[in-house]
């Protein structure tokens, strides 16, 4: 027998900051910074307030047009936040970034999304959006991993080749271990919550590693892309 996700009530939700405020007393207590913490906190329950109200006229919208033109933001979003660790011009690389981010998410969800899932119309925003804010996410942070590592090896005279080699093998770690636990250590954010919502832990199964292998590709794609890109850098030398 199916059974229906419980709304969660503003009260129960206040709940699930207390683990959240213990983290902060232990950076406060061991003297370390707690104002970035504090903002990124902040960002994220205004943004994920904002943008519940804001899918919800998305999805009722059915306009090809708007989930564009979301998906375009998400893409300069993900991208400017994937060079914050980088020690290099921002605006030199936001360019690479957008391109290689572009590219590798375009063709894993027509992959998945037309091939897999066979979506129609393409634009079907309630599984479009979802799917293609994993894949923005994943490529931003390889590309984050990627380019911090590749510009600290080239600072210490490094090859370009063994550079873009090194930064591409680390940015890839978090997905390699991502493959080898899950089923093991951890049950996935998609895969967790169709069990929830009553969907059989078989076909929720087929989903996830449809998921896993579209967050893979994607970062694996666009970190080496960003890097090709990098190859035109005056330092970056053969």
């Amino acid at each position: 027998m199916e059974k229906s996700l419980a709304i969660i009530e503003l009260p129960q939700l206040a709940l699930a900051f207390i683990p959240v405020l213990v983290v902060i007393f232990i950076q406060f207590s061991w003297s370390l910074p707690q104002k970035r913490t504090i903002h990124a906190l902040a960002r994220m329950l205004v943004q994920l307030l904002l943008v519940g109200f804001f899918l919800s006229y998305v999805f009722e919208s059915d306009s090809a047009w708007l989930v564009l033109m979301l998906l375009i933001i998400m893409v300069f979003f993900s991208s400017w936040i994937a060079l914050n660790n980088i020690e290099a011009p921002k605006r030199e690389l936001f360019q690479r970034a957008v391109f290689a981010i572009s590219i590798s998410s375009v063709l894993t969800l027509l992959i998945i999304t037309q091939g897999v899932l066979q979506l129609s119309p393409w634009y079907h925003a309630q599984t479009l959006i979802p799917l293609a804010g994993m894949v923005f996410a994943s490529s931003m942070n390889s590309i984050s991993l990627s380019g911090e590592r590749f510009y600290s090896e080239l600072a210490n005279k490094v090859s370009y080749k063994q550079a873009r080699n090194i930064a591409f093998q680390a940015s890839m770690i978090p997905n390699v271990n991502a493959l080898l636990a899950v089923g093991i250590v951890s049950l996935p954010g998609m895969m967790t919550g169709q069990i929830l919502s009553g969907v059989s832990p078989f076909i929720a199964a087929r989903y996830q590693i449809m998921v896993m292998c579209m967050i893979f590709a994607s970062a694996g794609i666009s970190s080496a892309y960003f890097l090709y890109l990098a190859k035109a850098k005056p330092n970056a030398s053969s």
